[in-house]
């Protein structure tokens, strides 16, 4: 390809902003790309994966990544084509390596890409863990979050923007899964991952209707595949007051449940904060919310604790200490003496 074709195929990046570095992931490997995905999201870079070279150059055009990672193990030819077209393309950003490092395929490719004038980073050896990634691009990981992007909920579902994320709760008698808990992030396209504190309103009432359908629905959907393909667990989502007070509401609630003799049904959690704000409010939610097979939690108790001490009333299903006072209990008397009486509070 000359270079006035060249020049002619590269696609227009006048006014395409990038508030956050972008890697690229190439391997033959679904699971490979996506874990690579979870960890650069996480490092708060936009990521984006690509099988083979006949996706390569939509998917370079599409993205303009500052970082492209090659798995060397995806085939010899295969991986020498993607640096080939990277040359001819006069790809200005890194590229990282991951393999075998002292392998002959991984040492060739890594010749070859210095030979085309590629900047090449040290490979990045197999197997490794997040933070070897991390500390391989630290060059390319921000130092601070971005600011938080102007969003419209209602926008960002209708594009898919929106996504629930699942952490495990572990049975601390046991040590095994007991749950999953779903975090609501927005995998915006230019600003990488937002957590709820980029994108939900602190009143959660500009678009209440829209999440609260999203979540229940995504969290329906989510427990009819983790029970086919894995095991039946019971979901746990941390909601706004605001929030939770439609899904109370909301007349799609039995339609939308599952509709199977395993499922156990759904947890909501709501701040203690909120809770004890209107803690009449919070358990009309609650005596509601149970009848439709979901039970209310209280999230995050601390130093509120005395104020749900008598309540002859408590249709909440499960309390969860504030962390910072379950951190090092052990050894301070006053978190330990807040933890003792958050227990008491919750056996009775």
């Amino acid at each position: 390809m000359n270079d006035d074709a060249l020049e002619a195929s590269r696609p227009a990046t006048f006014g395409r902003r990038k508030i956050v570095p972008r890697v690229l992931i190439i391997d033959g490997k679904p699971h490979v790309r996506r874990f690579l995905c979870d960890c650069l999201e996480e490092l708060r870079l936009v990521a984006a994966g690509c099988a083979g070279a006949d996706e390569l150059e939509r998917t370079l055009d599409a993205l303009l990544p500052d970082l492209v990672l090659i798995g060397a193990r995806s085939g010899g030819i295969q991986a020498r084509d993607m640096l080939v077209l990277l040359a001819a393309r006069r790809f200005s950003g890194r590229i990282l390596l991951f393999g075998a490092p002292s392998a002959p395929l991984t040492r060739a490719l890594h010749e070859l890409g210095k030979t085309f004038g590629l900047t090449m980073l040290p490979v990045l050896p197999t197997p490794f863990n997040g933070s070897d990634l991390r500390n391989r691009i630290a060059a390319f990981v921000p130092d601070e979050a971005p600011p938080h992007p102007p969003v419209d909920i209602v926008e960002a579902l209708a594009v898919g923007h929106l996504d629930l994320w699942y952490q495990p709760k572990i049975d601390a008698g046991t040590l095994r899964l007991s749950g999953a808990e779903a975090l609501i992030h927005l995998r915006h396209p230019a600003w990488g991952i937002v957590p709820p504190a980029g994108f939900v309103p602190a009143d959660g009432r500009a678009h209440d209707g829209a999440l609260c359908e999203f979540v229940l629905s995504r969290i329906c959907e989510d427990w009819r595949y983790f029970s086919a393909e894995h095991c039946q667990v019971e979901i746990a989502v941390n909601l706004q007051m605001p929030v939770a007070h439609h899904l109370a509401s909301l007349d799609s609630l039995r339609r939308l449940m599952p509709d199977h003799p395993a499922f156990a049904g759904i947890i909501v959690e709501l701040n203690a904060g909120e809770i004890v704000h209107d803690l009449a409010d919070a358990k009309a939610i609650a005596r509601r919310l149970r009848f439709q097979n979901i039970g209310v939690s209280i999230a995050n108790l601390g130093e509120e604790w005395p104020l749900l001490l008598q309540q002859s009333d408590f249709p909440f299903v499960e309390i969860k200490c504030d962390p910072q006072f379950v951190c090092g209990c052990a050894n301070e008397r006053l978190k330990r003496y807040v933890c003792r009486q958050i227990l008491e509070l919750a056996d009775g």
